[in-house]
């Protein structure tokens, strides 16, 4: 895992876990968060995660995660990097990577809007977090052609 903090992380510091979680033509899946102004980034187009509750590592945190938001169950779950969110919830986000082939409209959506593939030659038009996006592109610039 590579991070992208400068220096180590405060004992305690907030920790948060996400999922870049692509089909077989290699689109993203996202997930519209709802629009209330006391969440961090309302409106946003964002990745399926969330944070870890006391005592739990990032690993346990966004399979209960995928599973709490969507009913998803992601195959080949891998650990890529970490990006603190300096510009909303402030936690440290560890993101993994996941394959997923089904139907979007079909998974239970218990929080935010809507659940939606887009390839990722469309990702820069989206309202994506600073944070989100640099993981994305990230994520992208390393995998295999």
């Amino acid at each position: 895992m590579h991070s992208d903090t400068t220096a180590s992380p405060e004992p305690g510091a907030a920790r948060g876990a996400v999922a870049i979680i692509t089909n077989r033509r290699g689109d993203i899946l996202l997930h519209l968060r709802d629009d209330l102004p006391h969440i961090a980034w309302p409106a946003h187009w964002s990745l399926l995660g969330g944070g870890c509750d006391p005592g739990e590592d990032p690993a346990t945190a966004v399979v209960r995660e995928l599973n709490e938001e969507a009913g998803l169950t992601a195959s080949k779950l891998t650990e890529l990097f970490e990006i603190t969110d300096h510009r909303g919830s402030g936690q440290i986000i560890t993101f993994f990577s996941a394959n997923w082939d089904g139907d979007e409209t079909s998974l239970p959506l218990s929080e935010g809007v809507k659940l939606q593939f887009f390839a990722p030659e469309h990702i820069d038009i989206l309202t994506i977090p600073p944070f989100i996006r640099h993981g994305i592109r990230r994520y992208l610039a390393a995998r295999p052609s």
